[in-house]
């Protein structure tokens, strides 16, 4: 097992540069000048020329490149343009709130896709199969967008159940320590806090929970239905197990190992629609900050938000590789 996990990790390395060499080509034919985004249109000649070798866009491509890995080595993504900000900071302040916003859906979905998947299975063409089955594709379909306009219409303008956007009330008062706000409520024992960031939690996790948790349930429900057509789950039902042992001893097991796959690649699809979802709800993370670089055109806000969620999705992959490895030792050894 330890040697599967250091040729995981080794195998790493090469997609993080492979996913530098994109991110870099991607803004480098990006047309545009940054010393002019940086200076303004009436910057003269002097000023752009100096700054374009400040920035070393007069060299090649190649040492354009190796200058872009070595800030990254040191964690220098460079300035936003129209804050003046270290990149590296902005993101760390806004980081937290995203990844809190799509740890609470991936557990709503998660959570919410095995159950129904399980019923689904053991429950095969009943009503509750089809109602499910058919919530699913609904929930694939619907745009996280237009799911979130309609959440925050029906429970927040119309029945007023959940505030419509934001993070954390403004007549609320929270010491932030680590910008997790769920945890910085529970370390500093603020109860009321507490209540008012999961409810501000409850709708843009909700909407952003939708499609993988239609992927889940459609995922483990076929998993679960192949595995329960196995020899030894007839061999366990016959030596008089219960059918609630028999499901969740040993078919959920082997059924899981499919699932843990979709699971891994939807969180990293949720670092990505997370966008949206933010943008909508006004959520105060990397989300809405790369979408507000994309309308400004700050190349270094694009370049470090994009290099954040690539980098995630990667070691997230990772993760699975090493749980699916854990679930079924069969694939460490291969």
């Amino acid at each position: 097992m330890t040697s599967f996990i250091i040729r995981r990790i080794l195998i790493i390395i090469p997609t993080l540069l492979g996913m530098t060499v994109v991110i870099f080509l991607m803004l480098a034919v990006t047309p545009g000048d940054p010393a002019e985004l940086l200076l303004g249109e009436r910057a003269t000649t002097e000023s752009l020329n100096a700054m374009r070798e400040y920035l070393g866009l007069n060299q090649p491509l190649y040492i354009q490149y190796g200058l872009f890995l070595k800030r990254i080595v040191k964690f220098d993504l460079g300035e936003t343009i129209w804050t003046r900000e270290k990149v590296y900071k902005e993101i760390m302040e806004r980081f937290p709130a995203t990844i809190e916003l799509a740890l609470t859906a991936m557990i709503i979905s998660t959570f919410l896709g095995i159950t129904l998947g399980i019923i689904s299975a053991t429950k095969q063409y009943s009503w509750f199969d089809y109602t499910s089955m058919l919530g699913s594709l609904m929930g694939v379909s619907m745009p996280v967008f237009w799911l979130g306009l309609m959440f925050m219409l029906v429970f927040s303008l119309t029945l007023g159940w959940f505030p419509m956007s934001g993070r954390l009330g403004v007549e609320t008062d929270l010491t932030v320590i680590t910008n997790f706000y769920v945890l910085d409520a529970i370390l500093t024992q603020n109860w009321s806090g507490l209540k008012d960031i999961l409810l501000h939690l409850v709708l843009p996790a909700t909407a952003l929970s939708t499609i993988p948790l239609a992927i889940v349930a459609r995922m483990t429900r076929s998993s679960m239905l192949e595995v329960l057509r196995q020899d030894y789950i007839k061999t366990a039902r016959a030596k008089g197990l219960s059918e609630t042992k028999v499901i969740l001893k040993h078919a959920l097991r082997n059924g899981l190992i499919p699932v843990i796959t979709v699971v891994g690649l939807q969180f990293g699809i949720l670092m990505g629609g997370a966008i949206l979802t933010e943008t909508v709800f006004a959520w105060p993370g990397v989300g809405k900050w790369l979408y507000e670089g994309v309308v400004k055109r700050d190349y270094m806000v694009i370049q470090g938000g994009t290099l954040l969620i690539a980098t995630t999705f990667v070691i997230v992959n990772m993760v699975v590789d090493v749980l699916y490895a854990v679930i079924n030792p069969r694939i460490s050894v291969k």
